[in-house]
């Protein structure tokens, strides 16, 4: 159900980018000003509760209006600030979930209305110039999902191994731990990995690090910092660390040849954005990996890796959703190089 008063900026959006360990957001004029924007912590629903993670993306919401030169909340007497919001959210991953999520923001009456879609979608938007393409996200996960200008998606569950998934920061730090342990007790093949992980940690052998890691010397979000290091001794010529890495490609593009074929655009010229840390980074041999594997699959796809930040993307949904013209999306462009 719609706010009907009418809103402080016309026109305009509340563009929000909610991930595990950051939220941003921006309030948006009609004419693609940027008025305020704010970051705050992490939304995580599933950690803490739908209500607490909502509350840390209104802290950044009341932050940002104060940025723009608008009122709290207590004193806008229920006006609320635009015309939409768009609000892409890490731990959207199913349908029950964004309109679950969608009820609480829209409840805060931010927006007349409010549109909730997972984070990938704001990566994939901020990398198109519109809303054509596909976006395959490696972070600490792996997710991918396909957009087309009449608002059909193709996207997957991205909820880990339950759900088929292989990969991101997570999947690669914890199969290089797999190849390494195996690798120093001779259940497995040689690699360097044995050596470069737990030296990574100022650690010996395998067996030291196993064991900080078990009983939590080293905690266990410091498990990504490995990722990097499994690219190093990859591009230093070991066998199974590049194995690792080409495993890696070739899951990316299974996700986009299949959001490609369910979009009926494998035979199409389209961008396949890439996105999250491990894309980010730019190693070589994935970065080929994934080229040389769309160009079989999906010969006329284009592949790149986006940097902009995600806030972007949402911003842009939100101007899609208010029939913003071409120059509003051009002047927000600007403000995010």
């Amino acid at each position: 159900m719609g706010v009907t008063s009418e809103p402080l900026v016309p026109g305009g959006v509340l563009a929000v980018d909610a991930g595990n360990s950051k939220t941003d957001v921006a309030l948006v004029a009609a004419d693609g000003r940027v008025l305020g924007g704010a970051r705050a912590g992490g939304f995580q629903p599933p950690v803490v509760g739908i209500g607490p993670a909502v509350a840390v993306v209104a802290d950044a919401v009341e932050r940002a209006a104060a940025a723009a030169g608008l009122p709290a909340a207590g004193d806008r007497g229920g006006r609320p600030l635009v015309e939409h919001t768009s609000a892409c959210l890490a731990n959207a991953d199913l349908p029950v979930e964004e309109r679950q999520l969608q009820e609480a923001l829209h409840a805060r009456g931010w927006a007349r209305d409010t549109q909730v879609a997972n984070d990938t979608f704001a990566i994939l938007r901020a990398g198109v110039d519109r809303p054509r393409g596909v976006a395959v996200v490696c972070g600490a996960g792996i997710n991918c999902v396909g957009l087309l200008p009449d608002g059909r998606t193709a996207r997957f569950p991205a909820i880990g191994k339950i759900s088929g998934d292989w990969g991101g920061g997570s999947g690669l730090a914890e199969e290089a731990l797999y190849l390494a342990a195996r690798a120093e007790d001779g259940r497995g093949g040689p690699t360097a990995l044995a050596t470069t992980l737990p030296a990574h940690f100022g650690l010996r052998t395998m067996y030291e690090l196993i064991e900080a890691l078990h009983l939590e010397r080293i905690p266990h979000e410091r498990r990504y910092e490995l990722t990097p290091v499994l690219f190093a001794t990859a591009d230093a010529g070991d066998a199974l660390a590049g194995s690792v890495v080409d495993r890696q490609a070739e899951e990316v593009v299974a996700l986009a040849t299949v959001a490609l074929r369910r979009l009926d655009l494998l035979d199409d010229e389209v961008d396949v954005v890439l996105g999250g840390g491990v894309m980010a980074a730019g190693n070589p041999r994935l970065l080929d990996g994934v080229t040389a594997g769309l160009a079989s699959a999906a010969p006329k796809a284009r592949a790149h890796v986006v940097t902009a930040p995600p806030v972007l993307g949402a911003a842009l949904l939100g101007l899609d959703h208010t029939g913003a013209p071409p120059s509003a999306h051009a002047t927000l462009r600007t403000y995010y190089p």
